[in-house]
C-alpha cells in the first residue's frame, strides 16, 4: 500500500508498507476493503491535462516532471496528456481549443509566468463558454470548477510556496494525486473598459514595478538581474505622485494588523464566502458594490502594492502582508509614502523577519474588494491645459529621466509581468479559481511526529 506521509517544513514524501496475510480469504478482504475506501474519494483526478515550460526558470521543467512527477502519476495510474509549450502564450492558447471537460484538472510545470498563462487561459476559457465579456469590470466572473496544479520549477515559485509552504515538486505533485482543493481569489485589472491581466499575488507600482520593467533589459544576467535591478532602483528611489480610491472589504473578519496567518481550513476564508454569498443573494453584485463609499488617498508614493496573498517566498518568508488571506475575497492594499531611503530600507529589511513591516508612519495598509489608481500625469493631461511650453517641458523630462525632475509614471508589476497602463481599475473576485493544495499547513512541535512511521493519510 503506498501512502502519503509528511515530513520536515510541509514536505510530504512517498512511502509504502506491505501486508502480509496467511489467511488468504481475509487477504482479499483487506484488498476489496481498500479499493473501496480509493473509490469514495471521488477528487482524486483520473486524467490531467499537463503544460511544461522548459525554458523559464531553473529550465529543468522537463527534467523535474520526468524525474521527479512522472513516476508518481503512474504509481496513482493518473492519465496524463502532456504539451511542452515551445513559445509565450502557448498554453494559454491550447486551453481556448481542447476539449476542457475530459479533464479533471490542469497541471502547469514551471514559475509563476506558467502558472500566470495557464491561469489566463482557463479563466478565460470558461468565461467565453458562459458568454462572460471580460472588457466590462463589474461583471460577475463564473468560477472554475477545474482545478491548477503548480509543479514549481521557477525562479521564485511565489504562487505554489504562498498556498504550500515550500516549493518542492515532489510534494505539490502528492497534493495533486490525493486530490486536495484549496480556493482562491483573483483580480481582474482593466484600464478604460478594457481588460488587462488577472493577478492572484502582487500588484505592484512604483518600487516593484521598477524593478521589474529593468530587469526585462538583463534577462542575460539570469535569476541575478533582481538583484542588481533591485539595488539600482532603491538607489534611484523613485516616488510617483496619485491618487488612490478603494472600497474597504467590510465583509471579512481580519484585519492586514493580525498576528494570525491563513492557514489550512482557515474559518475566516469561509466565514468571508458565506457572507458574500449572502450579499450577493439579498442586494445582488452590482447593486451593493455601486452604494458602498469610496475612499480617496493623495499623495507621493514609493510604492503601490496590492497582494491577494502573503506572496511569501525562502527570500521573504512572511512575505509582504504576512496576514493575507488566500480565499477571503479580499486583497491588501500597501501604500508606502515618500519618506528617505533610510525608512525605506528599514521598510525593506522587516520583510525578512519577525517584527511588525507595517508599523512606520509613512506606511499604510488597508483590506479592499476594489481599488482604483490615476498617476498625477494622467490627471493633468486629462485637465485643460493652456500651457504647451510646459507640456513639451514634461513631454522631455518622461523621455530624459536622468534630470533632477522625478519620472512621471512607474509600470504595474502583475504577477511578474509589466503593465504600461497607470491608470487601473481593480477588483477582488472571490474564490475565481481552485488549486491542487490545501493552504500551508501548521508546523508541528512535537519532533517525534515527523518520524512516526503510520500511514498518515491512506490514498
Amino acid at each position: 500500500v503506498y501512502y502519503v506521509k509528511k515530513a520536515r517544513n510541509h514536505r510530504w514524501r512517498c512511502s509504502d508498507v506491505t501486508f502480509w496475510c496467511v489467511d488468504e480469504h481475509l487477504c482479499n478482504q483487506w484488498v476489496q476493503a481498500l479499493k473501496e475506501l480509493l473509490e469514495m474519494q471521488k477528487s482524486r483526478p483520473k486524467q490531467l491535462l499537463v503544460y511544461i515550460n522548459p525554458y523559464g526558470g531553473k529550465r529543468q521543467g522537463k527534467r523535474i516532471y520526468e524525474q521527479k512527477v512522472a513516476p508518481l502519476f503512474s504509481l496513482a495510474s493518473i492519465s496524463t496528456d502532456v504539451v511542452i509549450t515551445e513559445h509565450a502564450n502557448h498554453a494559454k492558447d491550447n486551453l481556448f481549443e481542447v476539449n476542457i471537460n475530459k479533464y479533471d484538472g490542469v497541471v502547469c510545470v514551471g514559475g509563476d509566468g506558467m502558472f500566470s498563462e495557464v491561469m489566463h487561459g482557463l479563466i478565460g476559457r470558461m468565461q467565453k463558454d458562459s458568454g462572460i465579456d471580460q472588457n466590462n469590470p463589474k461583471a460577475p466572473l463564473v468560477q472554475c470548477n477545474i482545478r491548477i496544479g503548480i509543479i514549481p520549477a521557477g525562479s521564485t515559485d511565489c504562487i505554489c510556496y504562498s498556498t504550500v509552504g515550500i516549493s518542492d515538486p515532489v510534494t505539490s505533485a502528492l497534493h495533486i494525486i490525493v486530490g486536495d482543493c484549496q480556493p482562491l481569489d483573483v483580480s481582474s485589472i482593466h484600464h478604460n473598459n478594457t481588460f488587462l491581466k488577472y493577478s492572484v499575488s502582487l500588484l505592484g507600482y512604483g518600487f516593484y514595478g521598477d524593478i521589474l520593467k529593468d530587469s526585462e533589459k538583463k534577462r542575460w544576467m539570469g535569476p541575478m538581474r533582481y538583484d542588481y535591478s533591485g539595488f539600482k532602483t532603491f538607489l534611484s528611489h523613485h516616488y510617483y505622485e496619485g491618487t488612490v480610491y478603494f472600497q474597504p472589504a467590510k465583509h471579512t473578519l481580519g484585519s492586514p494588523r493580525d498576528k494570525d496567518s491563513c492557514r489550512t481550513g482557515c474559518y475566516i476564508c469561509k466565514k468571508s464566502e458565506q457572507q458574500l454569498a449572502e450579499q450577493h443573494k439579498e442586494c445582488g453584485l452590482k447593486r451593493k458594490e455601486d452604494e458602498e463609499e469610496w475612499k480617496v488617498i493623495k499623495g507621493k508614493f514609493l510604492a503601490i502594492n496590492a497582494v491577494n496573498m502573503s506572496c511569501a517566498c525562502p527570500r521573504t518568508p512572511k512575505g509582504l502582508s504576512p496576514a493575507a488571506h488566500l480565499a477571503d475575497g479580499s486583497a491588501d492594499l500597501i501604500l508606502v509614502r515618500k519618506c528617505s531611503r533610510f525608512d525605506f530600507l528599514r521598510y525593506l529589511v522587516r520583510h525578512t523577519n519577525q517584527e511588525d513591516q507595517f508599523d512606520f508612519s509613512f506606511v499604510d495598509v488597508y483590506r479592499v474588494k476594489s481599488f482604483q489608481f490615476s498617476s498625477k500625469l494622467s490627471e493633468d493631461n486629462e485637465s485643460n491645459v493652456t500651457d504647451i511650453g510646459k507640456k513639451r517641458f514634461g513631454q522631455f523630462c518622461r523621455d530624459h529621466p536622468a534630470c533632477c525632475c522625478n519620472i512621471a509614471n512607474s509600470t504595474w508589476n502583475c504577477d511578474g509581468e509589466t503593465l504600461d497602463s497607470s491608470a487601473i481599475e481593480v477588483r477582488v473576485h472571490c474564490q475565481l479559481m481552485k488549486l491542487f493544495a490545501r493552504g500551508i499547513e501548521e508546523n508541528c512541535k512535537d519532533e517525534a511526529a515527523y518520524n512516526q512511521s503510520g500511514v498518515e493519510q491512506l490514498r
